[in-house]
């Protein structure tokens, strides 16, 4: 074993759980009930593995920059710019999802019915971020320890609870609103819409590409790397899987709210066993925990577009940091975006379609980021061979073109089926929602790409 390699295959599939699984996305899929585990297993082979080997492959190679490197280095600086840009801008839009989950959730304290309340979701998403984002001007010294707080009592400790609720619910002999029959085991995959729900399950498994910088410090990374990310895999999407089922079961079908489903679950568990005093105590520790989850996520993913804007990628205004070094400029553009985005709770029919329409574009966006991170892997085998891997991708160029060209279809399937709105959504929102999903993929790509053509190399920063 190399020095200062100690992790081992459950402690790094266990790391990847619990960046990963979370109970905001079990609603995604509570409504297709079995069907839920072809969606997980899907995402899982299409897009979960390839994304963990390439990346860690990357990261154990060109470790200090993540995907803005990995990009530059394979294919020049204008598309390692628009990778980082994509990684950056999927979670400005991806803000106002988690938050919108945050207020329902909130909702069920004092007052469920504003939990499907279309001004009171938009007034708190609004209210909450730009709090979070002042209160992160003054620093996190502790971030990694406020991190760890709201991850475990505002995500894994919910979703532990929900999960054995389930069981509870189904061993005592309760009525379930899902059919356990073998034949649901399959959407129908006749119909697009029904197939469209995968860009929002390919979401529920984003970040490896963050997780991936731990292949180096694994024991034997060629053996026991894929070891824990087909582990971690298999556990994730069990998970998930139960825990959309748990939802499922007691929430009718066409009742399932995307940013409530997972309190309002609870609150028909809580009824059902006469302890509805318990709803407002979850409730406030899962609000707790997700602004939490939330103040350490803003500074975060802006920490590589303020690399590339020291590298002269942005206008010199975005490199500009307080006393604390917190990138006030970023932190402030993107409060100004999420706030236009937010805008979006107005005007589509109900929470749960904003709250869809901002994951689709996420995911979209996210996506053809990924694809540039494929087409790295396999271009920086042939470009950069002798540079030292602690990990590889196993079989060799096959091997690479094998995960490659799978992750690649796989994201060109989704994004395409991803322009269909899910069966529950179709109908009277189809041309907002197709409007939204092109200008928002078409502004949000052109504008790094327009950056990168007019920038100036007095832009570059002398620090």
């Amino acid at each position: 074993m190399q020095k200062g390699r100690s992790i081992g295959v459950f402690p790094l599939a266990m790391i990847n759980v619990a960046a990963i699984c979370n109970i905001k996305n079990f609603p995604l899929t509570a409504e297709y009930g079995l069907a839920s585990l072809f969606f997980f297993t899907l995402a899982a082979l299409i897009y979960f593995i390839p994304v963990s080997l390439i990346s860690a492959e990357l990261a154990t190679g060109w470790p200090e920059r993540g995907v803005y490197q990995w990009v530059t280095v394979a294919m020049g600086k204008r598309m390692g710019f628009l990778a980082i840009w994509l990684q950056w801008i999927e979670n400005i839009i991806w803000y106002p999802t988690v938050l919108s989950f945050i207020a329902a959730t909130f909702a069920y304290i004092f007052n469920p019915s504003l939990a499907t309340n279309q001004t009171y979701i938009f007034l708190v998403v609004i209210i909450s971020f730009w709090m979070m984002t002042f209160v992160n001007f003054l620093g996190m010294k502790a971030s990694g320890f406020v991190s760890t707080i709201s991850a475990l009592f505002g995500t894994i400790l919910p979703g532990a609870l929900i999960i054995l609720l389930g069981f509870i619910w189904m061993a005592k002999g309760n009525p379930s609103h899902i059919s356990f029959e073998a034949k649901n085991l399959f959407p129908d995959l006749s119909s697009i819409n029904e197939i469209a729900i995968l860009a929002g399950v390919l979401l529920s498994f984003a970040g490896m590409e963050m997780s991936a910088v731990h292949a180096k410090e694994v024991d034997n990374p060629k053996k026991n790397y894929p070891k824990a990310i087909f582990l971690s895999a298999s556990i994730i999407l069990i998970l998930y899987t139960i825990g959309s089922l748990s939802i499922g079961i007691v929430v009718p079908k066409g009742e399932i709210e995307l940013a409530s489903g997972s309190i309002e679950a609870f609150r028909k568990f809580f009824d059902a066993f006469n302890i509805s005093w318990a709803v407002p105590i979850v409730a406030t520790i899962m609000t707790i925990g997700g602004l939490g989850m939330i103040g350490t996520w803003i500074v975060g993913p802006s920490k590589g577009v303020y690399a590339s804007a020291l590298d002269g990628e942005l206008p010199p205004v975005f490199q500009k940091t307080n006393k604390r070094k917190m990138p006030t400029s970023l932190m402030i553009f993107q409060a100004v975006v999420v706030s236009i985005l937010s805008t979006v709770f107005l005007f589509m029919p109900d929470v749960s379609s904003s709250y869809w329409i901002l994951i689709d574009l996420t995911a979209q966006l996210y996506l053809i980021m990924y694809i540039q991170l494929f087409l790295a892997g396999i271009i920086l085998r042939y470009k950069h061979p002798d540079v030292k891997r602690s990990y590889r991708v196993p079989l060799g160029n096959k091997g690479m073109w094998t995960v490659g060209i799978i992750g690649i279809c796989g994201a060109v399937f989704t994004i395409i089926v991803g322009f269909f709105p899910p069966s529950n959504l179709a109908g009277s929102t189809l041309p907002v929602y197709e409007s939204f999903l092109i200008g928002g993929i078409v502004l949000f790509c052109a504008i790094p790409l327009l950056i990168h053509y007019f920038k100036k190399e007095s832009w570059k920063s002398l620090k």
